[in-house]
């Protein structure tokens, strides 16, 4: 067990102490805002979530015969399944801290927990997508280990080409931040979500618009927005996924992942998506005899998957120095 003990929180010098804690440093959590929410009923025997997508009929460009009845067509359909699973942490804070810190540290833990279970539902998120099937390698390279180009306005412009080409639609909303449940619509646009290492190669390029010359009335698809190109608005995070040492001479690889609507889902049962869980000094009875430990965690559902590999892509470049 892991006790956070005065050796984590030390003894503060009271002459200079200010009751304000240092801002914590998180990532802007974004890869779940432009998913299909579907949560699973609580007690419903299952915690799988499934989805499912009707395919288009093929044009019907041959003349009918008079008196003969076509051959006619079937439906079809592609399912996609996914189960939800439980995640959580928590802390140990024993008696001595509770009793001599100044810090409101039951407010701070709650905050760092909810930070932590963010952080984690984003990754978690983020790794399903950067494992899509539809790929662009930056200077169309064969693959990967071949990667060695920056960011490029003919690689932008190819990877739009895709996406339309493949019949993909424009996101026009995105997950309110309010609750999680309720939607915001925002103008529509193709989203990309990508490193600081690719804006900075960003605002080089020709034809990209960083936010700050955005019309006044524009809603911004999340803080993190830092601009826009062609048909494609851009948010940046910390959390961007990169392949350390993966391409080619050993250069790290950035991973953009552009997105369409209905290209991914989340799900968590109803009622398990996020608990904060709080047991005070005295709960666990005989375990803790001498009332030395509480505990703050929280626990939570959560699983993240592609709907249509057809309305992303993974755009893997490099980067500059």
């Amino acid at each position: 067990m892991a006790n956070t003990t005065r050796t984590q929180i030390p003894v503060e010098v009271d002459a200079v102490y200010q009751k304000t804690l240092l801002l914590r440093v998180t990532a802007n959590f974004v890869y779940t805002k432009w998913a299909q929410l579907a949560n699973i009923v609580r007690n419903a025997g299952t915690n799988m979530v499934r989805f499912r997508r009707y395919g288009n009929l093929t044009a019907a460009t041959t003349a009918l015969t008079e008196g003969v009845t076509p051959a006619g067509s079937q439906l079809s359909i592609t399912s996609v399944t996914a189960s939800a699973l439980q995640y959580g942490d928590y802390v140990t804070i024993t008696d001595k801290v509770d009793m001599e810190t100044q810090d409101p540290l039951m407010t701070a833990t709650t905050e760092i927990l909810g930070d932590q279970a963010s952080d984690t539902f984003d990754q978690l998120t983020r790794d399903v997508l950067a494992a899509g099937t539809s790929v662009f390698y930056a200077n169309g390279v064969g693959g990967r280990s071949s990667v060695a180009a920056n960011v490029a306005v003919a690689d932008l412009r190819k990877i739009v080409r895709a996406l339309r080409k493949n019949n993909a639609r424009k996101i026009t909303q995105i997950i309110s931040a309010t609750d999680g449940v309720g939607t915001t619509p925002v103008k529509a646009a193709f989203v990309a979500i990508i490193s600081p290492d690719a804006h900075y190669d960003l605002k080089g390029l020709t034809g990209f618009i960083p936010v700050a010359q955005y019309p006044s009335t524009t809603t911004l698809l999340d803080p993190g927005e830092v601009g826009s190109f062609d048909e494609v608005r851009f948010v940046e995070t910390t959390n961007s996924k990169i392949f350390t040492g993966a391409g080619s001479g050993g250069v790290d690889v950035h991973a953009t992942i552009f997105l369409g609507q209905q290209a991914y889902g989340i799900s968590r049962i109803d009622g398990e998506a996020l608990r904060m869980i709080f047991k005070p000094l005295g709960s666990a009875g005989a375990a803790d005899p001498l009332e030395q430990r509480q505990t703050m965690g929280w626990k939570g559902t959560f699983i993240a998957y592609r709907l249509n590999e057809n309305f992303m892509y993974r755009y893997e470049h490099a980067v500059s120095a």
